[in-house]
């Protein structure tokens, strides 16, 4: 159950918009069953499909589109070398802008008039669409699970898989379900014992701060809740308490900005931490300079997900897919991601190339595709219909910290760092 719990992290840097954010309609199974069987002729148009990102949101310009980037760089490589079957890969790209209104513009626009065979690597703040999707029976293929769809709808193939009924309700009657595997990961390597979490006085970052304080407790740390106020946060307080209370680790639910201003409050008032734990979304080559003012606070950040460091270079999918990046000024967990994705959809289109490469043949391979990995990209992916959650799971994790003049170290094997943990039911 992986999935959830790397979603739930993610939410932290677009939490104050995203968890408010409404998540669709009950549909009909009826509404879901499509089959476009007709096979796409030798010499067609180029292959085409859509992109989705929040490119222009409200959370900021580069917040959302390192999976796009990621996507476009694997697309280009692959056409470079002759695309599937001896047909290019067109990649139609559309800003939502952050908006409902935006997403549900984009799938008209992808979907029904550019009519593309899928949606790959979407990375939406509001995915008011995603039920549109659904009903045109479009396999969307690696997408970021910022908000429910992904646990809601058939179809939709989220990046780090489900186990959800995807009925059309999102989870189980509404309840989403994320591991403690991250806490039991530093209780039993680092030995912590007493964690802290940072939140705003704001609802919604509240109500993520609540449910990682919940896991904490769970796996039996004694948690310090730390709240400042969202206009004016006195976060020398809260670096001055940190030390106070001996916090082994610090969690949070606040935005990025905050992140650094809490982190160069803990170096001024001397609060030294085992860990500063982020999430999957904020693991870039650009932590240097966002945390400038706080050398020692920046050494101590970590950043835990489901995906191969995109540091590690000496591993071959990795390299591969920084030779295809080199010219991009940042590289992000997020762009491996977004390649990862694309060569999802490549490997289910080229399995479909003999019989034609349609929308119906590119879901029934994603169907199928339990434990993929994108060639050692990911940790097994799993699509599963469970009518029950599970009450606990076997869940991996890829850990990784930055260390100034090394950037992102990976931290062991992410296929062997595995505990058994309990899923703890929250509401989205």
């Amino acid at each position: 159950m992986r999935h959830r719990s790397r979603a739930a992290e993610a939410l932290t840097a677009v939490l104050l918009l995203a968890l408010s954010a409404a998540c669709g309609s009950r549909l009909p199974e009826s509404d879901f069953d499509h089959d476009d069987r007709t096979p796409a002729p030798r010499d067609a148009a180029p292959l085409r499909v859509g992109i989705i990102t929040s490119a222009t949101s409200p959370v900021g310009g580069s917040a959302f589109t390192g999976p796009r980037d990621g996507a476009r760089a694997f697309f280009d490589r692959l056409n470079a070398h002759g695309g599937i079957d001896g047909r290019r890969v067109e990649v139609r790209s559309c800003d939502d802008g952050g908006s409902g209104v935006g997403n549900n513009e984009c799938v008209h626009q992808l979907v029904e008039e550019d009519q593309v065979v899928a949606l790959v690597a979407t990375t939406a703040l509001d995915y008011a669409g995603a039920s549109r999707v659904s009903r045109a029976g479009v396999p969307d293929i690696g997408g970021q699970p910022i908000g429910t769809a992904y646990d809601t709808f058939p179809h939709l193939y989220g990046i780090y898989g489900s186990l959800a009924p995807r009925d059309g309700t999102p989870g189980w009657d509404g309840k989403l379900y994320g591991g403690t595997e991250v806490y039991r990961y530093f209780k039993r390597e680092h030995g912590a014992r007493t964690a802290a979490v940072v939140s705003y006085n704001q609802s919604a970052s509240a109500a993520y701060a609540r449910l990682v304080e919940r896991g904490l407790r769970a796996e039996g740390y004694k948690v310090v809740t730390e709240q400042v106020d969202f206009a004016l946060p006195n976060f020398r307080a809260v670096a001055a308490d940190l030390k106070e209370q001996g916090a082994d680790l610090v969690f949070d639910a606040i935005d990025g900005h905050g992140n650094a201003r809490l982190c160069q409050a803990m170096d001024e008032a001397g609060a030294d931490v085992t860990a500063k734990v982020t999430n999957v979304q904020n693991w870039t080559s650009t932590v240097a300079e966002d945390y400038e003012d706080a050398p020692r606070c920046r050494n101590t950040l970590w950043a835990t997900g489901a995906s191969r460091n995109f540091e590690d270079t000496g591993n071959a999918a990795v390299a591969e897919f920084r030779e295809a990046t080199k010219d991009l000024k940042t590289h992000s967990q997020w762009q491996l991601e977004g390649w990862a994705a694309a060569r999802w959809f490549t490997d289910a289109a080229k399995s479909c190339a003999s019989t034609g490469i349609t929308r119906a043949c590119v879901n029934g391979f994603m169907n199928r595709s339990q434990g993929y990995t994108a060639g050692g990209l990911l940790l097994p992916v799993r699509f599963e219909r469970l009518p029950e959650p599970p009450k606990s799971s076997r869940t991996c994790l890829s850990v990784a910290r930055w260390q100034d003049g090394k950037g992102w170290v990976g931290q062991g094997d992410m296929n062997r760092t595995c505990f058994t943990v309990p899923q703890l039911a929250y509401t989205p």
